[in-house]
């Protein structure tokens, strides 16, 4: 997609943006709905699970209406229950205040990152790859594990394309650098940004995470490098690279995007700190000035990047905006769908889910830490993980001061199965969908929702059974 072409598309995007973003509005009223609300959401999931291998061309080409037709499957009859204006006012809250702002990061650092060319002839070896991936665990807590994902993944596929088994590395890169890298500062991951606006220190995760962030990436670095090892070993002689670089030396083109990269970090912490009590409130939804101006520059910010990056560096990285329209399109049908969920959660014991706060809670009234790990993960593996952070964070008690202090453990655990078990499926965290999405652009053939799964629980699920034992209880 050109330029130009781009321009109506995110104006739309301005436009309806510049009328509210937020992070309060009007909520839905989780204890009044019934659990079976959620059967929307549940279609969306199995649709992206099952249809790929069902109906592949159907799915291909109708994914977005797909999508669609499961987000009126809940507004539809929410409206009719509840009144057009609680339904509408509801859908508002969720397009502005959620998806837009989602969508417009992604967005912005999806282009930024898609015109720096990692230049140079890079052989996808074990020790290349494991390497790659541990500067992207790096990255993932210092630009967030979007931005990391989206700088890493074409220069990593690129190094691979002569390999026949490619999808391992992929699935190991969706592990280690678009999840559990960006446990360690509010950077790194939505969650944890969330818990730094509600009072948790800066470095707070840093402190009190790092032992089991570094237990869970060496682990998987170990793994992958052995697997990765044995498929090389067996691939034996390698036919010769079919995407040589002229150039042998290295180096980056389009190097003027990691200034563009660096306002993105510095408009997200911003948005965080910088608080001038200016808000607007837009039937309902209140719209806080910070976020008007961190989302109305990140659009400025894609503009740029589209402007000033040559096209041959574009080209070369075979930038297409195929992957962002495809999670821009289901990701809208999961905002919507899950919308209920969320706010069944928010209830409490009050809620269809009360059996989850009863879980979370011993005999003496004390959170369990160890509950609140797989609960949180759980539950961040197939909803957003930010408001699933949230929903816990309060359920834990909503002091930061408490949390930080008497009940450190259990806000690591919050922390860490948010961020950590976002690893467990494609939908558990923003970049998996999408490293998946430019993985199968390039050619590569990805496990299905489930096939991944398999993966995840083969190898994720032993190493957060003994995070759990070792400093969870």
């Amino acid at each position: 997609m050109r330029f130009g072409r781009t321009l109506p598309l995110l104006s739309f995007g301005l436009g309806l943006w510049t009328v509210a973003t937020a992070a309060t509005a009007a909520e839905v009223n989780g204890a009044a709905l019934a659990a079976w609300w959620g059967l929307p959401f549940a279609g969306v999931l199995l649709s992206i699970a099952l249809m790929p291998l069902l109906a592949p061309q159907v799915w291909h080409h109708h994914y977005g209406k797909i999508a669609a037709g499961w987000a009126l499957a809940f507004v539809l009859p929410f409206a009719a229950s509840y009144g057009a204006g609680t339904a509408a006012q509801a859908l508002l809250h969720t397009l502005l205040a959620e998806y837009l702002p989602f969508i417009i990061l992604l967005t912005a650092l999806f282009t930024v990152s898609g015109g720096i060319y990692v230049r140079g002839n890079l052989h996808g070896s074990p020790a290349l790859n494991t390497g790659l991936m541990a500067i992207g665990a790096v990255l993932a807590s210092l630009m967030g594990t979007t931005g990391a994902s989206m700088l890493l993944i074409r220069p990593l596929i690129r190094a691979n394309d002569n390999r026949r088994h490619v999808a391992h590395v992929v699935i190991f890169f969706i592990f280690i650098v678009s999840n559990a890298g960006g446990s360690l500062t509010p950077l790194g991951d939505p969650p944890l940004f969330l818990g730094f606006l509600k009072g948790v220190e800066f470095t707070w995760t840093l402190k009190h995470l790092f032992p089991e962030t570094l237990f869970l990436v060496g682990a998987l670095l170990a793994i992958f490098f052995a697997l990765d090892s044995y498929w090389y070993r067996r691939e034996g002689v390698l036919p010769v690279d079919p995407t040589p670089d002229a150039a042998p030396t290295f180096g980056l083109d389009g190097k003027v995007n990691l200034l563009s990269l660096a306002a993105i970090v510095a408009l997200v912490l911003m948005s965080g700190t910088w608080q001038p009590g200016i808000a607007f409130d837009v039937w309902g939804t209140t719209v806080e000035l910070q976020q008007l101006v961190r989302d109305g520059l990140l659009i400025v910010v894609t503009f740029v990047s589209l402007a000033i990056t040559p096209q041959s560096v574009r080209l070369a990285n075979q930038f297409g905006w195929g992957p962002m329209q495809e999670v821009a399109k289901l990701f809208i049908g999961i905002f919507v769908t899950m919308l209920p969920v969320l706010a069944m959660l928010k209830a409490g014991e009050s809620g269809a889910f009360a059996a989850v706060t009863r879980a979370v809670t011993g005999a003496d009234g004390q959170p369990l830490p160890w509950a609140y790990f797989w609960f949180s993960g759980i539950l961040s593996s197939f909803l957003d993980n930010a408001p699933t952070y949230l929903v816990f964070f309060n359920l834990a008690g909503g002091d930061p001061q408490q949390l930080m202090g008497p009940l450190a453990t259990t806000l690591a655990a919050i922390s860490a199965g948010s961020v950590f078990m976002g690893a467990n499926s494609y939908i558990g965290n923003a970049p998996n969908f999408m490293v998946k999405a430019i993985a199968e652009d390039r050619g590569i053939r990805m496990p299905s929702f489930f096939g991944y799964m398999l993966w995840s629980g083969t190898i994720l699920i032993p190493l957060f059974v003994l995070i759990t034992f070792i400093w969870m209880t």
